[in-house]
């Protein structure tokens, strides 16, 4: 009894490093490409920058995707299917339907967590950018490669990464809340920015809830790439709403 007691509490540190270490290698991976193909004086000058930002955008994801699912299943034989990320069958109506209601709810969950942050995390800056990789956008082309990067992209594979392979994970060697928690704080710290980190922290939480409520992935994606439609609008299609609201 004591040594299951044990095991289960070592998953529940061993898998969010695992996805943290997967996440991480990906990114290394695709850099010392980069700086193997720029010693071997390969320029990348003649490609548009948001072409090349959504490529390597695609690339990481992919690998990350690979390592973390990929190589327990190597090593183990511990197969993630379809089921255990979410994504055992199509997205209904109700799923589409999920999105809008939980963004009510992260828009309030959001508001609550920014004030109170503000009393006990003074020191941060809350009105510090968000990086996206991309800016200067001035051709449509630009504008669609930075819309699939950070819109379609990003959200669905950050969702089977965290609500999908982490979330699943965790639930089988922990307590649903807990399993929640550990899930959004890692979700918060990959992005590694403080008031970014508290934002999405919020948004996890009700993603987490979605993807346990509905039985599916679906709810999960659809509100993620709504919450970043959005932002990309205000950031890039329309940002002097931002600042007229602002100011």
């Amino acid at each position: 009894m004591w040594s299951n007691f044990s095991k289960h509490h070592v998953y529940l540190v061993a898998i969010p490093l695992w996805v943290f270490a997967g996440f991480m290698l990906a990114q290394a991976i695709v850099l010392a490409l980069a700086a193997t193909l720029g010693a071997l004086h390969v320029s990348f000058e003649g490609i548009n920058s948001a072409v090349l930002n959504t490529t390597v955008s695609v690339i990481i994801y992919a690998l990350a995707i690979l390592i973390v699912l990929g190589v327990p299943w190597l090593v183990r034989k511990a197969r993630t299917t379809k089921e255990d990320i979410g994504l055992h069958r199509l997205p209904t109506w109700l799923d589409i339907a999920w999105a809008p209601a939980g963004a009510i709810v992260y828009l309030i969950l959001t508001g609550i967590i920014t004030a109170l942050a503000t009393v006990v995390l003074p020191f941060v800056d809350y009105t510090q950018a968000q990086e996206t990789g991309f800016s200067g956008l001035t051709s449509q082309i630009e504008y669609i490669f930075a819309f699939l990067s950070l819109v379609v992209v990003a959200p669905f594979a950050e969702e089977v990464l965290f609500r999908g392979y982490l979330l699943g994970k965790l639930r089988k060697h922990g307590p649903l809340w807990l399993a929640v928690l550990i899930t959004s704080a890692l979700f918060a710290l990959v992005h590694f920015q403080w008031n970014v980190a508290l934002d999405v922290f919020a948004l996890s939480l009700v993603l987490c809830a979605l993807r346990v409520i509905s039985g599916s992935l679906w709810p999960s994606i659809l509100l993620h790439m709504l919450k970043n439609g959005i932002a990309f609008y205000f950031l890039f299609v329309n940002p002097s709403i931002l600042s007229t609201l602002g100011g």
